[in-house]
This record gives structure tokens, sequence and C-alpha cells, in this order.
């Protein structure tokens, strides 16, 4: 008599769903907002003043189990500063087919360089166009930033970097200081 309820039982459970309101989303009209801490496209920051926190040191590669992210760091120069720090991420490179967004290589970085957004619509119909280079993944310059290269903050380490207390406005001093030294050198 028990194999002959337990399919009725099943059957009883669809019969019921099958006249409640069903609740539809309108997804690509009404996007609903994703929870605080959603694992979503990964991003690269800067500090205060714009250069980049990424300092090419490549544990966020070693730290990936699907093998996703190519990094290859270089060294800075004084002509040429991306970091605050000896060296920089020259190129890096996110594979979106591979990854797996396990949230690793965010704990592997030293100087939080790497973080992970809320953005979730990364879909495209070309392959390469799921491997995302260094210009896509860097945060956006915000009001008080410059785009790397340019000099640190006058009379600032790289440890003031890492401790945080350079500002947005430094950057701008450092750029007008060496405009001024290019402007000078012009002149007989």
């Amino acid at each position: 008599m028990t194999k002959f309820l337990g399919p009725i039982a099943g059957f009883g459970v669809t019969f019921s769903t099958m006249f409640k309101k069903s609740n539809t989303e309108f997804y690509p009209e009404e996007k609903v907002p994703t929870a605080a801490r959603y694992h979503g496209r990964h991003q690269l920051n800067r500090y205060a003043d714009g250069l980049e926190k990424c300092i090419g040191c490549e544990l966020c590669a070693w730290a990936c189990p699907a093998d996703a992210i190519y990094v290859e760091g270089a060294d800075n120069t004084d002509e040429e500063r991306f970091s605050p720090g000896e060296r920089y991420g020259q190129v890096y490179q996110i594979n979106y087919l591979r990854c797996i967004g396990c949230g690793l290589c965010i704990e592997a970085c030293p100087t939080r360089a790497l973080t992970m957004t809320n953005e979730y619509e990364m879909a495209d119909d070309n392959r390469a166009g799921l491997i995302y280079e260094k210009d896509r993944l860097l945060a956006p310059l915000e009001s008080g930033m410059v785009a790397s290269p340019h000099p640190m903050a006058p009379g600032t380490t790289a440890e003031d970097y890492y401790r945080g207390t350079v500002t947005g406005g430094a950057a701008a001093a450092a750029q007008d200081e060496s405009e001024v030294e290019d402007t000078a050198g012009d002149r007989p």
C-alpha cells in the first residue's frame, strides 16, 4: 500500500503548486540588487591619488585554482611610476571563461589591490571578449585622482601609501610639480 501512496503524494505536491500565482522576474528591465558581499567582476583598485595598488607579485595567479589569472610584473622607474613600490603589474588578465568566482585571489593579495564588485553582467558572444585586460579591470578615476604613471606625492614614501595616509589632493600637487619642471626645462 505504501508503494501506491508514494507517487500520489508526489503528484499532490505538483498539483497543489499548479494553482499558485507564479513569481515572474522582469530581469533585463528591472534589475534586482545583489547581496552586499556578492562576488562578481574583479576590480584592480587605486590609491587615493590614482596610483595602482597592484605590485605585480603574482600571488593572485598562484592562488587561482582554475588558472584564470595571468600577471606579468615590471619595475617602476622615476619617469614612469604606476605604483608606489618597486614593481607594478604591467600585464594583468583574468579569463572569465575559466574563473569560478571562488575569491581565493582576493585573499592572496597582500595590498588589497584586487577586489570583487557586485557587477554580474559579463555575458558575451565572443570568447576573446571574456578575457579582461588591465584597462577593463582598473577602478575608474575618482575626483582628485590623476591617471598613472605619475610621481608619488611630494614628501611621501611607499610606506605612507600602504598605511593609507596619502590623499587625493597629493596627486594633483605631484602632477603640477612635474609639469612645472617640464616647462622649466624648455626655457633657455
